[in-house]
């Protein structure tokens, strides 16, 4: 039974938190509490799920700030890249698998938008954090950030299988999920042909 994805509206940001659970044991995982982790935390209580690890797709406030909510509340550990967050109980890496119930995600280190950004790829479907939108990407010019590594780690989200479905870490788009076949239709920084053409375009 695959895992469920829950979008919950978190915060004045405009961002999304997510509950990933199994539904044969009622375990989960809990992403990027933003501002508003009693959004989570009642996620999870509404479906009585037990929530185990609390991610973060990156180290920026907008997503981090209701860690120690969610973390007091539910006994779950923190898992993160140590780029962004190396207090977090468990180090993400790349190529790492996350258990969840009886389903697994596969971590992807997409730096850019920040040194230790992160996607999680549950099956079928990939939550993109800040570095890919519906339409747009994240931001370059942050300290930290790094615009070439940033459209690395976009051409690997967009080789991606076209159907996978995209859960962005922002509502910044016409349509609150995705695909990567939409985006790369749509989105104009999957569709720069080279690095220079990339950079013209999110540092224009």
């Amino acid at each position: 039974m695959a895992l469920e994805i829950v979008q919950i509206q978190a915060g004045a940001m405009a961002n999304f938190s997510y509950l990933l659970w199994c539904p044969a044991t009622r375990r989960g995982a809990g992403v990027d509490p933003s501002f508003a982790p009693e959004a989570l935390l009642e996620a999870a209580r509404q479906r009585q799920v037990t929530l185990e690890l609390l991610i973060n797709t990156h180290g920026h406030r907008d997503h981090i700030a209701g860690n120690d909510a969610v973390l007091q509340a539910t006994g779950a550990r923190l898992a993160a890249h140590p780029a962004d967050l190396p207090q977090a109980d468990l180090p993400l890496a790349d190529g790492m698998r996350l258990t969840v119930g009886m389903e697994q995600l596969v971590v992807l280190h997409t730096p850019g938008h920040t040194p230790g950004s992160i996607a999680l790829q549950p099956p079928g479907a990939v939550l993109t954090g800040d570095t890919l939108f519906v339409t747009f990407v994240g931001r370059a010019d942050l300290p930290g950030s790094d615009p070439e590594a940033l459209f690395h780690s976009l051409r690997r989200l967009a080789s991606l299988p076209a159907e996978t479905r995209v859960f962005p870490g922002h509502d910044y788009g016409p349509q609150p999920v995705s695909t990567i076949g939409f985006e790369q239709q749509h989105n104009p920084y999957l569709q720069c042909p080279d690095l220079e053409s990339f950079l013209r375009l999110r540092l224009g």
